[in-house]
Protein backbone atom coordinates (compact mmCIF):
# COMPACT_ATOMS: atom_id res chain seq x y z
CA UNK A 1 0.00 0.00 0.00
CA UNK A 2 2.87 2.39 0.77
CA UNK A 3 4.36 1.73 -2.66
CA UNK A 4 1.04 2.62 -4.33
CA UNK A 5 0.77 5.86 -2.36
CA UNK A 6 4.39 6.76 -3.10
CA UNK A 7 3.77 6.26 -6.84
CA UNK A 8 0.77 8.60 -6.69
CA UNK A 9 2.81 11.21 -4.82
CA UNK A 10 5.73 10.95 -7.25
CA UNK A 11 3.39 11.19 -10.27
CA UNK A 12 1.66 14.22 -8.77
CA UNK A 13 5.00 15.88 -8.04
CA UNK A 14 6.32 15.19 -11.55
CA UNK A 15 3.17 16.54 -13.20
CA UNK A 16 3.37 19.68 -11.07
CA UNK A 17 7.07 20.19 -11.92
CA UNK A 18 6.31 19.76 -15.64
CA UNK A 19 3.52 22.33 -15.39
CA UNK A 20 6.02 24.77 -13.86
CA UNK A 21 8.79 24.13 -16.40
CA UNK A 22 7.14 23.48 -19.77
CA UNK A 23 5.32 26.29 -21.57
CA UNK A 24 1.99 25.06 -22.83
CA UNK A 25 1.27 22.81 -19.85
CA UNK A 26 -0.88 24.33 -17.12
CA UNK A 27 -2.13 23.20 -13.71
CA UNK A 28 -4.70 25.27 -11.87
CA UNK A 29 -6.01 23.29 -8.96
CA UNK A 30 -5.51 22.33 -5.35
CA UNK A 31 -3.26 19.73 -3.79
CA UNK A 32 -6.21 17.33 -3.72
CA UNK A 33 -6.71 17.82 -7.45
CA UNK A 34 -3.00 17.22 -7.94
CA UNK A 35 -3.20 13.91 -6.06
CA UNK A 36 -6.18 12.84 -8.17
CA UNK A 37 -4.21 13.83 -11.25
CA UNK A 38 -1.32 11.65 -10.08
CA UNK A 39 -3.76 8.75 -9.68
CA UNK A 40 -5.22 9.31 -13.16
CA UNK A 41 -1.73 9.48 -14.69
CA UNK A 42 -0.74 6.27 -12.93
CA UNK A 43 -3.85 4.43 -14.12
CA UNK A 44 -3.40 5.64 -17.70
CA UNK A 45 0.24 4.54 -17.68
CA UNK A 46 -0.55 1.18 -16.09
CA UNK A 47 -3.52 0.22 -18.27
CA UNK A 48 -3.45 1.98 -21.63
CA UNK A 49 0.27 2.55 -22.21
CA UNK A 50 1.27 -1.17 -22.32
CA UNK A 51 -1.49 -1.88 -24.84
CA UNK A 52 -0.35 0.97 -27.10
CA UNK A 53 3.29 -0.06 -26.77
CA UNK A 54 2.41 -3.59 -27.82
CA UNK A 55 0.30 -2.44 -30.77
CA UNK A 56 3.00 -0.06 -31.99
CA UNK A 57 5.95 -2.38 -31.36
CA UNK A 58 6.97 -2.66 -35.05
CA UNK A 59 6.99 1.14 -35.40
CA UNK A 60 8.92 1.49 -32.15
CA UNK A 61 11.52 -1.00 -33.36
CA UNK A 62 11.84 0.75 -36.74
CA UNK A 63 12.42 4.10 -35.02
CA UNK A 64 14.90 2.57 -32.56
CA UNK A 65 12.60 3.31 -29.61
CA UNK A 66 11.90 6.94 -30.39
CA UNK A 67 8.22 6.24 -31.04
CA UNK A 68 7.92 5.44 -27.33
CA UNK A 69 8.30 9.19 -26.75
CA UNK A 70 5.22 9.75 -28.90
CA UNK A 71 3.31 7.19 -26.81
CA UNK A 72 4.40 8.99 -23.63
CA UNK A 73 3.20 12.30 -25.07
CA UNK A 74 -0.15 10.72 -25.94
CA UNK A 75 -0.47 9.45 -22.36
CA UNK A 76 0.12 12.97 -21.08
CA UNK A 77 -2.49 14.34 -23.49
CA UNK A 78 -4.97 11.67 -22.38
CA UNK A 79 -4.33 12.52 -18.74
CA UNK A 80 -5.01 16.19 -19.44
CA UNK A 81 -8.22 15.26 -21.28
CA UNK A 82 -9.42 13.30 -18.25
CA UNK A 83 -8.63 16.09 -15.78
CA UNK A 84 -10.27 19.47 -15.51
CA UNK A 85 -7.36 21.08 -13.65
CA UNK A 86 -4.53 20.05 -16.01
CA UNK A 87 -4.26 21.21 -19.58
CA UNK A 88 -1.77 20.62 -22.37
CA UNK A 89 -1.93 23.03 -25.32
CA UNK A 90 -0.84 20.58 -28.00
CA UNK A 91 1.36 17.72 -29.06
CA UNK A 92 4.74 19.46 -28.85
CA UNK A 93 4.29 20.68 -25.25
CA UNK A 94 3.13 17.14 -24.42
CA UNK A 95 6.23 15.70 -26.10
CA UNK A 96 8.54 18.04 -24.20
CA UNK A 97 6.63 17.34 -20.99
CA UNK A 98 6.92 13.60 -21.48
CA UNK A 99 10.67 13.91 -21.99
CA UNK A 100 10.99 15.95 -18.77
CA UNK A 101 8.83 13.40 -16.90
CA UNK A 102 10.96 10.53 -18.21
CA UNK A 103 14.21 12.19 -17.13
CA UNK A 104 12.93 13.23 -13.71
CA UNK A 105 11.30 9.85 -13.13
CA UNK A 106 14.56 8.09 -13.89
CA UNK A 107 16.45 10.34 -11.50
CA UNK A 108 13.85 9.93 -8.73
CA UNK A 109 13.78 6.14 -9.14
CA UNK A 110 17.55 6.06 -8.90
CA UNK A 111 17.57 8.25 -5.78
CA UNK A 112 14.78 6.29 -4.07
CA UNK A 113 16.55 2.96 -4.61
CA UNK A 114 19.85 4.16 -3.16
Amino acid sequence: MMRFISHILVNAFLLWIVAQLVPGIHFDGSIGALLILGLIFGIVNAVIKPILLLLTLPLTIMTLGLFALVINALMLLLTSALSASYSVDGFFPALLGSIVISILSTVLNWVMRN
